[in-house]
């Protein structure tokens, strides 16, 4: 597919994802919305991607939504805030909550800005490795709103209750430094694309069918009942022990560590 707002890359079973409006600090548009939602939907229908790398082109990752461009017309509001049923995601929220949902790590590289919508896609990501010189706000407060992008679905999981409340109050920029004390943050790199890319290929070791069970077992029961969880756990653990993978993966410790895995299992 041609990507207008998007920069796609594959290396091997990483896919390395731009956002590309580096004219616009990569500002989301309604093109880019829509474009992110299809790529999300594609990306997980691949077996054979291992791992997600996303950063924004020329050095911010977004500077939030592009306001001017999205209110320009409101049957493009109404289309971003549409849904079925209230408890449904709209496509806003599939942007961010999207990422969650694959089964295989995602890892987002922080640079520049990182504000408002651009911060709340960040949040789907399992890892945020960010630049010294990041800056990081969930900025909706400060024109009003309420984050409404599935962010607080990530940062509830994050981030402590108080904090959250704090940082979403207050729309406050961060430094980088200072979003990793909050925990907004995995960690700070002096070179994030390059750390982030060592630790794609580390994942890229493990199994896939065990990454797409741990990934999927802790978003889906973080926050639920203990039943819930314990139930997951088994029905995942019962899933990979029929898989080949986690054969492969004791014959990768014991005797030929570079044992090729299969693509991942299509339960996932």
């Amino acid at each position: 597919m041609d990507w207008h707002t998007l920069s796609v890359e594959r290396r091997g079973p990483l896919a390395l994802v731009s956002l590309n409006r580096p004219e616009k600090l990569n500002a989301v548009n309604f093109q880019m919305f829509q474009e992110l939602d299809k790529l999300i939907k594609q990306l997980g229908r691949d077996s054979s991607l291992r791992a997600v790398v996303l950063k924004g082109a020329g050095g911010s990752f977004s500077s939030g939504l592009d306001v001017k461009s999205v209110m320009a017309s409101p049957w493009q509001a109404v289309r971003l805030l549409f849904k079925g049923l209230p408890g449904n995601a709209n496509l806003a929220q599939r942007v961010s909550l999207g990422w969650q949902r694959l089964p295989v790590p995602v890892i987002a590289v922080l640079e520049g800005r990182c504000y408002g919508a651009g911060m709340q896609i960040a949040l789907g990501a399992d890892f945020r490795l960010a630049a010294p010189d990041a800056e990081l706000s969930i900025m909706e407060a400060k024109w009003g709103l309420v984050p409404d992008m599935a962010g607080l679905v990530a940062l509830r999981q994050i981030l402590p209750k108080d904090k959250a409340m704090e940082l979403t109050m207050t729309a406050e920029c961060l430094p980088a430094a200072k979003a990793a004390e909050f925990g907004l943050v995995t960690r700070v790199e002096a070179e994030p694309l390059a750390a982030a890319l060592a630790l794609a290929e580390r994942l890229c070791e493990r199994s896939p069918d065990a990454l797409a069970a741990i990934k999927l077992s802790t978003n889906r029961s973080w926050s639920a009942g203990l039943r819930s969880l314990l139930s997951r756990e088994s029905r995942y653990q019962i899933r990979l022990l029929l898989g080949a993978n986690a054969k492969i993966a004791a014959k990768r410790q014991l005797k030929d560590a570079d044992a090729p895995y299969r693509p991942r299992q299509k339960f996932w």
